[in-house]
């Protein structure tokens, strides 16, 4: 006779004989209700196929949690006919099947009767063994597991034969930790998973799910709070404001740049050419009669990639496209660090807008963002309860000016889920650089904070030393692995050896913004020429310094916002000078020693200040300035590609050379580039003042015939037309203490280009 006893907890089955009555469930009761209760760290050793004796008999007993179900049976994958229906011992949800007939383990499904009326027929996840090893585990745990991206977070995967979705999280102080979603109605009891001995890791293999379904990890805190968290390793998200991680298998994509590979292979990344095109993809461009809606990926490819090529640009860098939730960040506060923002497109789409830009011959470089991360309650911050990715003080933690959290370098789980984030991009996406912001922060302990706010390292000084050595192993790992991947500091400060390999005590960067120059460049364009004499060395101070770090010259998005004006509205005088000041100030700065980078707008004279809610305003094309301006700026990124004397030499001191730096009385500088051969010579003179010279004389390296090439004073760029027109040669005059030169017309505003054609 069987009896069942119900209290308000628990639900048992005993087999009565005479007296004595004995337990049917071969579970231990405080174990079922840890299973009932979702607190349970290792449910795998409940739930699923156990191999088992019961009175002296061996057996096997299946056990499902699944709180929805009406009815369970199990079903021999093998032999489709034979089922052993389970038996409901909770009302809960808990059920059993004691299947005496079988003696080992075999593979299974379960056909569900649901209380909605379907039915559905599915592997139990707990069936299977961990997908994730112990050598996954254990480079895990020392930092060095650099593809950990494919164990956690959501990876499609096949085990035993069966597709589904493996799912890994490290969670150390959880109590619990489930994946929820709309797969098992966002129910926490029903996807437990299993704490890996001494790791940290949690991790379920869940069949049968499918691209883009929805979920989240559901945590119990020591406290015993319940959180929900997107997953830090989610290749996809919801648009915001949702905040969900989606299946999205990365691997499906087939690239098609190899020939851009393999010329990559023939190149030195530091003599070629490399002129940047700074974007940020949710406003360079919006399909405005469609609710000003931004541009996917897809029509991102087939727009921006084939501009960029027009234009002479040799590489876009996006503006950080790891999902953020606030656009106002323009993609700095990342939340999913392992995911391209769904604003555009799911990742798919953005590897094929990336292998578009290297079929048509452009690079692409991405802002990344490992010094610091929000707040928002659904990532990293306080991921299981306690502060797990950021330091516990707050003096450590934070950044109180940007209301962020800093990034705990001193963990060798955070620094792997960093480094391995770098290499991630690389090697999935096909990334060609990184360029990392905010170094400066990482770098010093007390940046942007007051006395008391900061807490001095072990021997009482300001630099972050966990930092150091996170990122002279990060980029000693990326440069070993991809010797033509650039990995570029966003670095304000003097700190030495930015750009120096990590072997010889640098931090391992191969190239550098030079923030200086930016600087003291922008304050000399931005005089009016009466007052320009002042500050003469401003445009010569930066050759003192040009060698110390291989630099990129810089003019980016955070100079043409909050108040700083546009490119065009910082240039003195009337339109006229406006443009033609502006023309110069890029002559200028493409003849200089470093590599270069614009920021969408500059190029044809944006007259406001760039705002990411708004696309750039193209219909000022309409206008002949503006027009002008763009025409510009194309001629001079075509005459920087086709002359190696303007990218050859950037980080030898043999390619620059001053022919007058101190010429202040008239604002004129004048300045020899050098390439490997002798051809490759060219001659920059650039005029700041609105006063024109129709005998001017220049030096020159070596006597022949002298070309302008470029002149920013031609009439078809909206200049006055003091131009030459006939090449000029060479004569026995003395001058800048050379004894060859030339005379010219110097134009007004103005940056001029000759090439010995002889």
């Amino acid at each position: 006779m069987k009896i069942r006893i119900t209290n308000n907890i628990n639900q048992r089955y005993f087999y009565k004989k005479g007296s004595v009555y004995f337990m049917l469930t071969t579970v231990n009761m405080m174990e079922l209700q840890l299973i009932i209760d979702a607190n349970h760290g290792d449910p795998h050793t409940v739930l699923g196929m156990h191999e088992t004796n019961i009175e002296g008999k061996d057996c096997v007993v299946v056990r499902a949690f699944i709180p929805q179900a009406k009815s369970i049976t199990v079903v021999d994958d093998k032999k489709r006919d034979k089922t052993f229906p389970m038996e409901k011992i909770h009302d809960y949800g808990f059920y059993e099947c004691v299947i005496k007939t079988r003696k080992k383990w075999f593979k299974y499904q379960f056909d569900i009767e649901w209380y909605d009326g379907n039915r559905t027929m599915n592997y139990d996840p707990y069936s299977f063994e961990p997908g994730i090893g112990e050598q996954d585990i254990y480079l895990f745990n020392q930092g060095t597991h650099y593809n950990i991206y494919e164990k956690l977070g959501a990876n499609p995967t096949e085990i035993d034969g069966v597709k589904g979705v493996l799912f890994g999280v490290w969670a150390p102080n959880a109590k619990r930790v489930s994946v929820i979603g709309d797969f098992n109605s966002w129910d926490g009891r029903r996807h437990a998973m299993r704490l890996l001995a001494g790791s940290g890791i949690w991790e379920i293999f869940i069949p049968g799910l499918q691209d883009c379904d929805k979920y989240k990890f559901e945590i119990k805190t020591s406290t015993g709070d319940i959180i929900q968290k997107s997953d830090p390793y989610g290749k996809f998200n919801e648009l915001r404001p949702s905040t969900s991680s989606l299946i999205f298998d990365i691997n499906k994509y087939k690239w098609k740049d190899s020939k851009w590979y393999k010329q990559l292979d023939k190149q030195d990344i530091y003599n070629v050419p490399m002129n940047i095109y700074e974007v940020h993809l949710g406003s360079w461009k919006r399909v405005e009669s469609e609710d000003n809606r931004f541009l996917s990926y897809p029509e991102l490819a087939e727009q921006l990639i084939p501009y960029v090529k027009e234009m002479g640009y040799t590489h876009i860098e996006m503006l950080p496209i790891e999902e953020h939730p606030f656009d106002g960040s323009w993609g700095y506060q990342v939340t999913g660090y392992y995911a391209p923002t769904s604003r555009y497109g799911n990742p798919a789409e953005f590897m094929a807008f990336i292998d578009k830009c290297h079929q048509a011959g452009i690079g692409v470089i991405l802002d990344w963002v490992p010094a610091h991360f929000p707040k928002d309650a659904h990532g990293l911050a306080k991921f299981d309860g306690t502060a797990l990715y950021e330091h516990a003080d707050p003096r450590q933690g934070e950044h109180p000016e940007w209301g962020t959290l800093i990034f705990n370098y001193g963990r060798n789980e955070v620094k792997n889920f960093l480094i391995t984030n770098a290499l991630y991009w690389i090697e999935k996406f096909h990334i060609d650089g990184l360029r990392v912001d905010a170094v400066a922060s990482m770098l010093y302990l007390d940046y942007c904070k007051e006395e008391g706010q900061w807490v001095p390292n072990q021997y009482g000084g300001r630099e972050n030393l966990e930092a150091v050595e996170f990122m002279k192993h990060m980029n000693s790992v990326i440069t070993g692995r991809h010797p033509k991947v650039h990995m570029i500091a966003e670095e304000s400060t003097s700190w030495p050896g930015v750009t120096t390999p990590a072997q010889y005590d640098g931090l391992g960067f191969t190239l550098k913004w030079n923030m200086g120059w930016m600087n003291d460049f922008l304050e000399y364009v931005a005089l009016d020429p009466i007052y320009k004499s002042y500050h003469h060395y401003n445009m010569t101070f930066a050759s003192t310094y040009a060698y110390s770090e291989k630099f990129v010259l810089v003019l980016s998005h955070d100079e043409v916002v909050h108040g700083k004006k546009s490119m065009l509205d910082k240039m003195p005088g009337d339109l006229w000078q406006k443009f033609a000041n502006l023309r110069a100030a890029y002559g200028f700065a493409m003849g200089h020693p470093g590599k270069k980078l614009l920021f969408m707008g500059g190029e044809f004279g944006q007259f406001i200040e760039w705002n990411e809610k708004r696309p750039l305003d193209w219909f000022l094309l309409e206008y002949d300035h503006h027009q002008q301006m763009l025409d510009y700026v194309k001629e001079l990124n075509h005459i920087y590609l086709d002359n190696p004397g303007l990218w050859q030499k950037d980080y030898d001191g043999f390619g620059f050379e001053w022919i007058d730096a101190d010429d202040r009385d008239r604002s004129i500088y004048s300045f020899i580039r050098r390439g490997e051969k002798k051809e490759d010579t060219l001659v920059i003179i650039c005029n700041f003042t609105p006063n024109a010279d129709e005998g001017f004389r220049v030096a020159v390296p070596f006597e022949g015939t002298w070309k302008e090439i470029l002149n920013s004073d031609d009439t078809k760029f909206g200049g006055s037309g003091v131009i030459n027109t006939i090449p000029a040669k060479s004569e026995k005059i003395e001058c800048n203490h050379r004894e060859n030169s030339i005379g010219l017309r110097l134009a007004p505003l103005s940056v001029t280009i000759f090439k010995c054609i002889d």
